[in-house]
């Protein structure tokens, strides 16, 4: 890692910890220098702004989520990969929901859904012949699902039990991708 990568890293960890304690319109460039020890122009020379720093966490996170799961194939794994992140940093993802910065968050979520259910479609149907078109709808329909039950678990403040019971959506959902290329080859 280079040192501009080191320093990135740092203000970035830095902004995650202060976004789990406070809101984001309460967070200044000054409340992340002093956290991780460098000074504003550093600050300035990587980041426009705090809210730069946000869409690039964002950005991060899509390619994280990429890079840990390049093979998914569950609405199991789809709804893990889509929620490790704000699981682990709940507090953050909340300040960041409840902020004006909620659509790059949301935004960010989008591109997740379309590269996990992407994947999803890849090892459902395999070397099966379902059109493009199919395939497409298949893929709009299962990342607006995924989408929806994300954010909706988000709105209502992540609780555990919510996770449990879109995991049980998923177990009552077993089978529907079969059952989606039964009838492509019906077609």
């Amino acid at each position: 890692m280079s040192k501009a990568e080191i320093t990135e890293r740092a203000i970035k960890d830095a902004f995650v910890e202060l976004l789990n304690e406070k809101a984001l319109a309460r967070i200044t460039v000054k409340d992340i220098t002093d956290r991780c020890g460098v000074n504003r122009n550093t600050f300035y020379y990587h980041y426009q702004d705090v809210l730069d720093l946000v869409e690039q966490i964002c950005e991060d996170e899509c390619d994280h989520v990429v890079s840990l799961y390049p093979r998914i194939t569950s609405i199991e794994e789809c709804i893990e990969a889509l929620t490790r992140f704000a699981r682990e940093n709940k507090r953050a993802i909340m300040h960041i929901y409840r902020s004006d910065k909620k659509d790059t968050y949301e935004a960010s979520l989008w591109r997740m859904c379309e590269y996990v259910v992407s994947e999803y479609a890849d090892s459902a149907f395999g070397d099966e012949p379902v059109s493009d078109e199919d395939r497409a709808l298949f893929i709009r329909f299962y990342k607006c699902a995924c989408f929806g039950m994300v954010i909706d678990w988000i709105s209502h403040d992540m609780k555990d039990e919510y996770v449990q019971g879109l995991l049980r959506v998923c177990e009552l959902k077993k089978g529907t991708a079969r059952l989606i290329l039964d009838n492509c080859r019906k077609k």
